[in-house]
């Protein structure tokens, strides 16, 4: 098996910018020896969170980064210097929206990836780092 590549960068700064990240996502799930159905997984949770850093942080960055080794993964790290959330337990809560969707952005994002963590203040901007793990 040919070694992982590097962390790759990919800014959220326009609307084009969320299939850039899209694809960049499925091409690291594939890499890193996802099934069809944790790929699916993976692009969904990371297209979720790409629109936020862009909608409510006003833009800002996804690294990519495989995990190598006997338990293989993907790590994506989302920043943005946006407002930040200002009550973290409702945004993660289903059904809370600051805007037209459909509120599962956040909390559908944690329950489709084996790790979640999210660190956001107000004023400050907001970082959501997500991990899957390959299935054995």
């Amino acid at each position: 098996m040919p070694a992982p590549s590097a962390p790759a960068r990919i800014a959220i700064r326009a609307e084009e910018d969320l299939l850039t990240a899209r694809h960049a996502v499925r091409g690291a799930a594939v890499e890193a020896g996802f099934g069809l159905v944790d790929q699916t997984r993976v692009v969904t949770a990371a297209s979720e969170l790409a629109r936020n850093t862009y909608v409510h942080g006003g833009g800002g960055t996804l690294t990519v980064e495989h995990l190598p080794g006997p338990r293989r993964g993907l790590r994506l790290t989302f920043e943005d210097q946006g407002p930040g959330i200002a009550d973290l337990d409702a945004a993660l809560a289903d059904g809370y929206t600051t805007g037209a969707g459909l509120g599962h952005g956040l909390g559908g994002a944690r329950r489709l990836m084996d790790e979640f963590q999210v660190c956001s203040e107000p004023g400050r901007g907001t970082r959501v780092v997500v991990t899957r793990w390959t299935r054995a």
